[in-house]
């Protein structure tokens, strides 16, 4: 099998579970009679879709290929294969799974660190009530008034878009679209569409809040998501790595871009973002108070780990819902009806694993970041994310030889 012929294989094999499993395919911008090829297909069986994956992984050390494009297919088809194999049935341990899918190894989080962060939150919302009460209330002042949201989203893109055309360059017919959409276990999400066209989700049913709004356009559109997506396009499919032309849930590839994404707002605004953020909802109208929106945020951070815990008491301890429930409501401090939204997400068939990404995603990109040489600067290094195949071992071996 030559290089072109497994890179093919691998597509196919991609668009196969997107039979199986409507959603695994995010997004697909490669030759459309393959999509017609597997589409016209009968149902494929999932075993042998694992058993394909392990084959072609097989191949790899025969077919010449640059050693980028081969670790990035080898743990992309190691992720194939375990999907392929919860497909069938098969009982895998949550944490081999989560590792198969991304590369990572997971560990319940620090409730020592949990205590630290509310801790750091109460120094910030004075008062003589509970502090998940004082936090609610901080954050239902910055509740964007639904018939705001629109123009609000709007003008932080545009702001974000005008930074990322200056730090990276954006190909000249890059356009996003927004709506605002209902009934959804996510905040948003990013349809790429291909041809530097993306469609972006924005969920009305969670009442968004105005410190969470610029890292939201950020994360799915500059420099995130929508940006990737063009910059990979433009550069590495049209090199002709091929495979780049594939987006799968559940595959070290999601770890990679919501890691970046998250930190978006860091790489093109940075320290300061807060006050940023308030001169752009100033001229909206709307007040917001974004010194002490940023101080909070980085408080928070600490509990990134929180949303991890939960899905391995899900899944991996058997812990009942009400109690998930219940753990989420204490440690991060949110009302019920919040928490079980995110346990809608951490029950979903396709998503339960995908919280990882944003925890473990978050934490090695930081971690890389904060490892570049003094001399390089923050944007030089993100921009690595954005234009090269990289894959989690890739990041931690350059973490270590800093």
């Amino acid at each position: 099998m030559d290089a072109n012929t497994l890179v093919r294989e691998y597509l196919l094999l991609g668009l196969r579970f997107d039979r199986l499993e409507p959603g695994f395919v995010d997004a697909y911008t490669g030759d459309a009679a393959l999509r017609r090829q597997t589409e016209n297909e009968p149902p494929p069986d999932p075993r042998a879709l694992a058993a394909r994956a392990a084959d072609l992984r097989a191949e790899l050390a025969s077919v010449s290929l640059a050693p980028e494009r081969e670790r990035f297919l080898d743990v992309h088809l190691r992720a194939l294969e375990c999907s392929g194999r919860k497909l069938a049935g098969d009982a895998i341990d949550f944490v081999e799974e989560v590792d198969a899918y991304f590369d990572v190894r997971i560990t319940p989080g620090d409730p020592d660190e949990y205590l630290a962060a509310h801790r750091a939150l109460a120094a910030e919302l004075p008062g003589d009530g509970p502090l998940p009460a004082r936090l609610n209330a901080a954050r239902a002042l910055e509740e964007i008034p639904p018939e705001r949201l629109s123009a609000c989203v709007h003008a932080f893109s545009s702001a974000l878009r005008d930074r990322v055309r200056d730090q990276f360059a954006l190909p000249e017919d890059e356009t996003v679209s927004y709506e605002i959409v209902g009934d959804k276990p996510w905040s948003g999400f990013n349809y790429y569409l291909g041809n530097h066209q993306s469609r972006v989700a924005i969920n009305s049913d969670l009442k968004q809040r105005m410190s969470h709004l610029p890292h939201l356009v950020a994360h799915e559109s500059y420099p995130g998501h929508h940006t990737e997506h063009c910059r990979k396009e433009s550069g590495l499919v049209a090199d002709g790595q091929l495979e780049q032309t594939l987006f799968l849930v559940n595959t070290p590839q999601c770890l990679m871009a919501e890691g970046l994404a998250d930190l978006g707002l860091d790489a093109v605004v940075g320290p300061g973002w807060g006050l940023w953020a308030q001169e752009i909802f100033a001229d909206l109208g709307l007040r917001f108070d974004g010194a002490r929106a940023e101080r909070l945020h980085n408080a928070s951070t600490q509990l990134l780990t929180v949303r991890q815990d939960a899905a391995l008491m899900l899944h991996s301890q058997g812990a009942e819902e009400d109690t998930v429930v219940d753990f989420l409501q204490r440690w991060l401090l949110v009302p019920a009806p919040r928490a079980r939204q995110m346990l809608r997400f951490l029950s979903d068939p396709l998503w339960r694993a995908y919280t990882t990404t944003y925890v473990e995603g978050y934490r090695l990109l930081h971690s890389w970041l904060d490892a570049r040489p003094a001399d390089e600067p923050l944007g030089t290094r993100y921009l690595r994310l954005l234009d090269e195949p990289l894959v989690p071992a890739t990041v931690r071996a350059e973490i270590a030889a800093a």
